[in-house]
């Protein structure tokens, strides 16, 4: 039991093998709600059945914090806040301004937070950090006292963390990744799966795979010649049912503008690359 959080997982139509996403409750007194995130009547009835009983002892929703955009994690924030408004006063929802604007005319954000901010969520001292490169207003979440970290989509207890080319950057990621690591945390709290009890060797685990696929892909192009990003991400995932190729090309596709900028790679037009 981790001092000052909730964890319950609730399911959502998230991407394949992880079927939940887990939402969290901090603090005692002033409650913080981070990612309500299940769109489906029974889940969200849970989770506010699940508060009900701490209203029923004098506590109160203060706020609701989503850690991105993704709809796997906010369809259930503004359902959450109009069932509060009812019960108590509807608590504004809060997030990174980035993915403000990403949701805008979706969720209501009420309140921006920004990077290396601090925090009392219920008597937690909480630090809002930054982390873009899965999502560009992505936000983890360190208590100062207990040492645990929300890290919502930066890892995962289960599957892998896709970087969409169209959203993501392995750049602003593995910079991401790195913050995390700077703060020591004590365990990582991802939105997918178990919590993670060895923080510095998952990151260090997650660098070393980014990397390592950056180096497949090059390979595969010094092999093939001038490639498609699928040609290439049949080429390097190698262990994939054909079916998910489609979401490891998008993959390559990200590690692919890094390799650009890192002189390891070459466009060669007609969504087409080249050995640098």
């Amino acid at each position: 039991m981790l001092a000052g959080i909730e964890i319950l997982p609730f399911r959502t139509p998230t991407l394949a093998p992880a079927t939940h996403t887990n939402t969290w409750v901090v603090g005692r007194g002033d409650l913080v709600v981070v990612d309500p995130a299940s769109p489906y009547p029974e889940e969200q009835a849970a989770l506010f059945e699940h508060i009900s009983v701490r209203m029923e002892m004098g506590e109160r929703v203060a706020k609701i914090v989503l850690t991105h955009h993704h709809h796997d994690h906010v369809m259930g924030a503004m359902h959450l806040a109009s069932q509060l408004e009812t019960a108590q006063s509807r608590p504004p929802i809060a997030a990174h301004i980035a993915t403000a604007e990403l949701l805008s005319g979706t969720v209501d954000i009420d309140e921006r937070i920004e990077h290396n901010t601090s925090h009392d969520w219920g008597g937690r001292r909480i630090t809002a950090i930054h982390t873009p490169g899965h999502a560009p207003g992505h936000l983890v979440f360190f208590d100062e006292d207990a040492h645990w970290m929300i890290a919502g989509d930066m890892v995962a207890g289960i599957g892998t963390i896709l970087l969409h080319p169209a959203e993501g950057d392995l750049g602003d990621y593995l910079a991401s990744l790195q913050k995390m690591r700077d703060r020591t945390p004590s365990v990582l709290l991802p939105s997918h799966g178990p919590n993670l009890t060895s923080p510095t060797a998952v990151i260090d685990m997650y660098v070393a795979h980014r990397h390592l696929r950056s180096q497949q892909i090059g390979e595969a192009l010094q092999r093939l010649g001038r490639s498609t990003a699928e040609q290439l991400a049949s080429a390097v995932y190698t262990e994939l049912e054909p079916r998910y190729i489609k979401v490891a090309t998008l993959q390559v596709q990200t590690h692919l503008a890094w390799m650009v900028r890192n002189g390891m790679a070459m466009e060669s037009g007609d969504a087409h690359w080249l050995p640098a």
